[in-house]
């Protein structure tokens, strides 16, 4: 185990290479970044720290009922505005709820990998859907492999839930800074718990503002190299 300032947190490399698989920097369409602006201020920040690939995972929910549509022509103009090195794609964050049983049926989904096959995937932090694992399968069914967005901050999730859902084939996207205390110490504990146990198929920032971000690897990290 390594422990890590912010300074050296930064200049580890951890960054380097990385894919991030959980962002919302894609503007103006859900409770992540608000201009283009602040978009291009942070794909220059994360050029910065070597991040090579990033996945634009808006929310998709009934409360931010985005549709296909709308967010591939936000997509793309992001794209027509960053000139940088960074590759970009775009996915979704899906809450498990009413709107997503919907959007499977329709067979309209961004999935998350050039190869299509992995959805992200999210639940309330505090309470699942009464038919969470029902839900899960019926996406297994349609063809994806669920991808649990950061299984270390649901409260209501224990070391026996992450097993059985690992266990049916569901996938875990790791929060990065989670692992260094930003959202909790019990989240701490879980992060290293999953990443221990070589759980995690995904990671990423889950970046919503750069200010935000900022103030989150302040925090010292402990993580395993």
């Amino acid at each position: 185990m390594i422990f890590f300032s912010r300074k050296t947190l930064l200049s580890s490399g951890v960054f380097r290479g990385m894919t991030d698989y959980h962002s919302h920097i894609l503007p103006g369409v859900d409770d992540g970044l608000r201009t283009m602006e602040d978009s291009l201020a942070v794909l220059k920040y994360f050029e910065g720290l070597g991040i090579e690939s990033v996945w634009c995972t808006p929310h998709i929910m009934e409360d931010i009922p985005n549709t296909t549509e709308r967010l591939r022509s936000r997509f793309a103009e992001l794209q027509n505005a960053y000139s940088g090195p960074i590759r970009l794609h775009l996915a979704a964050e899906n809450m498990l709820d009413g709107l997503f049983v919907e959007r499977l049926e329709q067979g309209d989904l961004l999935p998350l990998t050039e190869e299509g096959g992995y959805l992200l995937v999210e639940t309330s932090y505090f309470n699942p859907p009464s038919n969470l694992d029902e839900l899960l399968k019926d996406t297994m069914s349609a063809g994806y492999f669920p991808v649990m967005a950061h299984p270390e901050r649901y409260v209501y999730m224990g070391k026996a839930d992450y097993h059985r859902l690992y266990d049916m084939g569901v996938k875990f996207q790791l929060n990065l800074l989670s692992l260094a205390g930003a959202y909790g110490h019990d989240e701490q504990e879980k992060a290293q718990y999953l990443l221990k146990n070589k759980m995690y198929s995904f990671r990423g920032t889950d970046i919503h503002s750069l200010k935000s971000f900022e103030q989150k690897i302040q925090h010292k990290i402990k993580v395993k190299l």
